[in-house]
């Protein structure tokens, strides 16, 4: 309890400049914290959400009834279900238009999943940045108020008008040391989560890249099949429109 109670006497008797150091790195510690708590919830919430999709997606279920169930539910569509309905809903809209090749509708597909992959992954990288700037700065901010600590320890020794002993001066620097220690205590955290779910991001990432080359793949096939339809209705018209006009 003693020792409580001294940390707490050295906070308060640091010069104000190693106090706002201080409240600085606490504020940053909090808002790291608060980063890494939010951000795991998302990054779990991402992952149970992408088995859920790709379970159903390889279940055999008709993808026009995956589309319209996905379409029409009520929460926020996000993840790889935005990719599948960025890509389903291209496809439906260029298949229609009989004048376009089936590569046209597989690229015009994968541009739109591009792009929506792209802003999920954007979503799931917000604030880690400032993960990143904490581990990096924090230790430097802390470094920073225990030199102004130690100089003014050094230089109220300087102009002391009586000899001063070690425990007269060790008070100050403990006060300035502090400021270190709360650097670390922000920064370390930070690093730990920030390599963490920066693998997990990539990971994430890696499974919207193949999720959308396996559906490209579905979408040529299907792209392909409507084409020849089109192309043997189109033929047995020309040949029945020719048997009339003999």
């Amino acid at each position: 309890m003693s020792h409580e109670v001294s940390f707490w006497i050295l906070i308060n008797d640091a010069s104000l400049v190693v106090q706002f150091v201080m409240l600085a790195l606490a504020a940053v510690s909090f808002g790291s914290w608060w980063v890494i708590v939010k951000k795991g919830l998302v990054l779990a919430s991402a992952r149970q959400a992408a088995d859920q999709f790709e379970d159903d997606f390889w279940s055999g279920v008709d993808l026009s009834m995956l589309y319209s169930r996905i379409k029409n539910q009520g929460e926020m569509i996000s993840g790889i279900e935005a990719i599948f309905l960025a890509g389903f809903q291209e496809f439906l809209r260029l298949r229609s238009q009989t004048t376009i090749d089936a590569e046209s509708v597989v690229s015009g597909a994968q541009r739109a999943m591009r792009a929506a992959g792209s802003r999920e992954l954007d979503e799931l990288e917000i604030y880690l940045s400032f993960l990143a700037t904490t581990g990096s700065i924090s230790p430097y901010i802390g470094l920073f108020g225990t030199v102004w600590g130690i100089m003014n320890a050094f230089m109220a020794l300087g102009i002391a008008q009586q000899q001063e002993t070690l425990a007269q001066v060790a008070p100050g620097i403990a006060e300035a040391l502090i400021a270190t220690a709360m650097g670390l205590f922000a920064a370390i955290p930070a690093v730990i989560f920030y390599n963490r779910y920066a693998y997990e991001v990539d990971r994430l990432a890696n499974r919207y890249e193949t999720f959308m080359e396996e559906f490209s793949n579905i979408i040529q096939r299907q792209s392909h099949r409507l084409r020849k339809t089109y192309a043997d209705a189109s033929s047995a018209s020309s040949i029945s429109s020719t048997i009339k006009s003999v």
